[in-house]
């Protein structure tokens, strides 16, 4: 009876402080890797939505001018409307010829989104003017995944 007694005491045990404590450790470990890694993955996933936006609305933009000899410029807005997107505002208004000659269409990162700023022009000059929160210059491209082009 004596050994019944034990057998029976052993079945209650639960985890011991230490084990619990190296579970814990394990998944802070997996989750400082995998947080991260998804959040950089939804960014890019952003970023491309506002880049294939731009170049849609810049092949609108150069319809547009074929048929009004103009891109319908101003000084704050252009003669098309860009799609609207949860991650990014669109802008678009004068290019560096200052007239309805020339547009500049710009994606800007909303807040709590992506904090990317993307330009494209008339000549079809792409920029990133801000990647990650970090102002860019010289970045004649659109930045997706690294700092550089």
């Amino acid at each position: 009876m004596h050994q019944s007694a034990l057998s029976s005491q052993k079945s209650i045990r639960g985890f011991t402080l230490i084990e619990i404590m190296v579970t814990i450790a394990i998944i802070a470990v997996l989750s400082s890797i995998a947080v991260p890694a998804y959040t950089d993955h939804v960014r890019r996933s952003q970023a491309t939505d506002a880049t294939s936006s731009l170049a849609v609305a810049r092949t609108r933009l150069e319809q547009y001018f074929q048929d009004n000899r103009n891109y319908g410029s101003t000084a704050s807005a252009c003669g098309i409307t860009v799609a609207a997107s949860t991650s990014f505002t669109y802008t678009c208004n004068w290019g560096a010829g200052g007239t309805n000659q020339s547009f500049r269409i710009t994606a800007t990162g909303t807040p709590g989104g992506t904090s990317h700023v993307y330009t494209v022009s008339d000549s079809g000059a792409r920029t990133t003017t801000t990647f990650k929160a970090v102002a860019q210059t010289g970045k004649n491209c659109w930045l997706l995944k690294g700092g550089e082009c």
